[in-house]
């Protein structure tokens, strides 16, 4: 019978003449640890020339006298409570939302989720959250008076309480008064999110600075959103006639659904080589051009719209595309655009993949539990190109938030926004309701059926 006597080091304490039997299982040792330390079994890390002993196989060997370390700390012993226990059905909403560390929401007016849902996902750029709070209202314009609601409604979002956001829906339906629509019984229409997002964004554009001195970019919006175009118009059925060069400005990709499309990536790349009709001047008649777009410029915030309404006719109403399409919560961009700005991204992309792989080689399954709980923190590192502010430098991108719809068509259903708040932590917006998710819950908002299908993406630097 393999019977030695080892020595076991555990910090400072030294434990002499350790009798160990390895015909039987190395748990059985791991328990006579835990009998003298206090350190649980599934605690320990037992040491042995560099190997770690497992459970169920003595895959070290050892000898009489040998030298074992004991790695693993006790667990404190629980301390009564200086207060009475509170449990959560005891809790009212205030008191439930500080204990689980729960972000606020928004009231629904009355069909009006498709602008809550819109001002939380915005919301969850860093950046736009500090040029608001710098703007000064000069009550010029309505887009002023809108980038001041909300201003307005984001401070009182980040003091934690449900916020009632009746001021930035006056100035909405002000401001376009297709959103002020109401139903035969005095009700708020439901209106379209991803027609929202886009205003919004323009009222913003016109308001907000860009946040360099020098006049590259007229605005904060264009700026951090703003993406570029290298646009090639070719005659398909006339080669020799010299393709046409222009540049086109996006504030949003479009993921167009068909019935060959499965995936988000493909979805963009068949709106970015398309054939369409139009006139030749060297034919003289209308002939088929291949338009070709690649993109120049990354934002460092892209948002990326799935084509899910279709107009129909006969029943007058933008009826939803129900189709699953898949979309990642890392995306990569590179494929997407020029030579000319694959080149620029490629240092920084060797550079990260670099960091990334060392990184997983350090990390047990112990530390990535715990950083899998670390808070979210987009924009954390410098991700721009060091001439261009608010760009993207390597053509990486992680899934922040995502706007979904649930129903039949765009003037009914209702809209959520989920935000990503920690590594694999999601906060889903239902209005005043906001609840934590997981990532895989997210995945499940790709489609195909009456569930909630992503509509709106935004995906931020991948730091």
């Amino acid at each position: 019978m393999p019977l030695y006597k080892v020595k076991v080091k555990w910090g400072r304490e030294n434990f002499q003449g350790i009798e160990v039997n390895t015909d039987e299982e190395p748990l059985l040792f791991k328990a006579q640890l835990y009998a003298l330390t206090g350190v649980q079994p599934d605690r320990q890390k037992v040491m042995f020339k560099g190997s770690q002993l497992k459970n169920n196989e003595w895959n070290i060997q050892l000898k009489e006298g040998a030298a074992i370390f004991l790695l693993g700390t006790k667990e404190e012993v629980p301390q009564l409570p200086q207060e009475p226990t509170m449990f959560i059905e005891d809790m009212n909403e205030s008191e439930l939302a500080t204990a689980l560390e729960l972000p606020a929401g928004l009231t629904n007016l009355g069909n009006t989720c498709y602008m809550n849902a819109t001002v939380q996902c915005l919301k969850s750029v860093p950046e736009l959250r500090e040029a608001l709070m710098e703007f000064k209202d000069d009550c010029s314009s309505s887009s002023s008076k809108i980038t001041t609601a909300i201003k307005s409604v984001v401070t009182q979002l980040d003091k934690g309480c449900t916020v009632t956001p009746i001021l930035l829906l006056q100035t909405l339906h002000t401001a376009f008064p297709q959103f002020s629509q109401s139903e035969g019984n005095g009700t708020y229409r439901q209106q379209d999110a991803n027609e929202c997002w886009s205003e919004i964004l323009k009222m913003l554009q016109d308001k907000l600075p860009a946040k360099v001195s020098e006049k590259k970019y007229n605005s904060f919006i264009e700026q951090y959103f703003g993406g570029c175009f290298d646009v090639e118009m070719k005659c398909s059925e006339y080669p020799e006639e010299p393709a046409s060069q222009i540049k086109e400005n996006f504030l949003q990709l479009s993921c167009f659904i068909s019935p060959e499309v499965k995936h988000m990536h493909t979805g963009l790349k068949s709106k970015m080589q398309e054939q369409l009709t139009k006139f030749s001047e060297a034919l003289g008649r209308d002939a088929v051009y291949v338009r070709s777009s690649k993109i120049s410029r990354l934002p460092a915030y892209l948002t990326i719209q799935f084509v899910r309404f279709q107009y129909k006719g006969r029943e007058g109403i933008n009826a939803k595309v129900l189709k699953d399409i898949k979309f990642p919560i890392d995306f990569d961009a590179f494929e997407l655009c020029t030579p000319q700005l694959q080149a620029k991204l490629t240092p920084e992309r060797e550079k990260l993949k670099k960091l990334e792989d060392e990184n997983l080689e350090k990390l047990d399954e112990e530390v990535k539990v715990e950083k899998a709980n670390e808070k979210f923190t987009p924009g954390a590192v410098l991700t721009s190109f060091a001439d261009d502010l608010g760009s993207n430098n390597s053509g990486y991108y992680t899934l922040q938030a995502v706007l979904t719809h649930k129903g039949r068509s765009s003037s009914s259903g209702h809209y959520v926004g989920w935000v990503r708040q920690g590594i694999d932590i999601w906060m889903k917006y239902d209005d005043d309701v906001v609840s934590p998710v997981a990532t895989e819950d997210i995945l499940r908002l790709s489609g195909g059926g009456d569930w909630h299908c992503a509509y709106v993406l935004l995906y931020g630097p991948r730091t």
